[in-house]
């Protein structure tokens, strides 16, 4: 049985935000579920992606292993029942849905605010995991590079990437809408990993707002702050910092919440005061709603205020999915000539094996000039004899009747007896 390339899906289009949190992997799990994967099933061309929104496997393997799959991430994440959210999942058994599925998630076409830029990177640096634990092959490198190329050729031929309309961006101007009639709002940004960054980098859109940021790691902090004029504060001090802020944006990673409704209900908020939960797992209690003057958004209901923007990337998503097409077409052309490539090195190598035997029982006794003359000749000839079948093997391919023709040249030729020629 063949290997196929497949793919779990878990997203915000499947899943709601709890059930996404629950099953989230941060960089060590994932590389823990990578080697689990490798031992237990010697899964190859492994890709494992899990942002805010979406957590997918990529895979191949000639057994679907959804179930197991999802098993081991419910021991990972130290679930009872991980069974029980396989209907959250979409599952790709087919090459060529599975490969579809990667090129709409890597363009951003898939994102839950469209042409999110940020995933690009996800992307990259889920295969560099891959490939540092030696997981992704030649199907993988080449699929991954593939992908790269066609982000290029969307970044340069459309206005998908144009503007900023990322999840970040999206939080940033509904920021701005609902601190519109404050003056000089004073935004308190805690956790400066990826998506904390960008909203930072994006307060520019908000030219009146006082700035406050805190982070784990106080020098990534200053350094932020100083580029953008910032406040900084010391990440011990958040708390106290909330007291003044008009909005607390959270983007930390933390199992259990870090903002809670006995907190908040001790807060003297006046008017309002505005929570942007940005965490999966989510850092901010749900709960705290329920406390006068408390307003919470998190990623699932924040919706894209970029409209303009928004309205360009649509618009261009036609000439997206054409570009993609066309690089699927470009792959699964190189894709089939490497399914045929086996069998050519192995048609090459028993046409070599003969010559070998048939030299060394004929011209025992010639000569080096006699023997080079001969063996000159002999190769010209197996290289004539193996053009027809090599050619028509290709054409097969671009036929999709690859496999007949493999079958054919291998009885033909009885490949799977021969044994491999000796180094010489």
């Amino acid at each position: 049985m063949q290997n196929k390339f497949r793919a779990l899906s878990l997203s915000y289009k499947s899943a709601p935000v709890e059930t996404r949190e629950l099953l989230s992997l941060d960089d060590g799990s994932s590389r823990e579920l990578l080697v689990k994967l490798k031992e237990f099933f010697s899964v190859t061309d492994t890709l494992i992606l899990s942002t805010c929104n979406r957590t997918e496997i990529y895979y191949s393997h000639e057994l679907d292993l959804s179930i197991e799959i999802i098993k081991l991430m419910g021991v990972e994440r130290g679930l009872a029942n991980p069974v029980s959210y396989l209907q959250y999942f979409e599952i790709f058994n087919d090459d060529r849905d599975a490969i579809n599925h990667l090129f709409r998630v890597a363009m951003g076409l898939e994102a839950q605010v469209i042409g999110d830029m940020q995933i690009a990177n996800q992307v990259k640096r889920a295969y560099q995991t891959s490939a540092d634990l030696e997981m992704a092959g030649p199907f993988l490198h080449r699929l991954m590079h593939t992908i790269f190329f066609t982000n290029k050729r969307v970044v340069q031929e459309t206005a998908f990437r144009d503007g900023a309309a990322s999840v970040s961006y999206a939080a940033v101007e509904l920021i701005e809408e609902l601190t519109s009639n404050t003056l000089n709002p004073r935004i308190l940004l805690i956790g400066l990993g990826e998506i904390g960054e960008d909203v930072a980098k994006n307060m520019v859109h908000i030219p009146t707002a006082v700035v406050t940021v805190a982070n784990r790691t106080y020098d990534k902090a200053k350094e932020l702050g100083e580029s953008y004029g910032f406040h900084v504060i010391p990440f011990e001090d958040v708390y106290k910092a909330m007291e003044e802020a008009d909005v607390v944006v959270s983007s930390i990673m933390k199992s259990e919440p870090f903002i809670t409704k006995g907190f908040v209900k001790g807060l003297d908020i006046k008017s309002y005061k505005l929570f942007v939960d940005l965490s999966v797992p989510r850092s901010i209690d749900t709960s705290i709603e329920d406390v006068p003057g408390a307003l919470l958004y998190n990623v699932d209901n924040i919706k894209s205020k970029a409209s303009e923007t928004l309205e360009k990337r649509i618009a261009s998503i036609p000439t997206v999915e054409t570009i993609i097409s066309e690089s699927i077409a470009e792959f699964y052309n190189w894709k089939k000539e490497m399914m045929v490539s086996p069998t050519i090195n192995k048609l090459k190598n028993a046409l070599e094996q003969i010559r070998q035997e048939e030299l060394e029982r004929h011209l025992k006794n010639a000569n080096p000039k006699e023997y080079a003359t001969i063996d000159k000749i002999t190769k010209s000839m197996m290289q004539k004899i193996i053009k027809i079948p090599v050619v028509q093997l290709r054409a097969a391919c671009q036929r999709d009747q690859a496999e007949g023709m493999i079958d054919l040249i291998t009885d033909l030729f009885d490949l799977e007896k021969r044994s491999e020629p000796e180094n010489r």
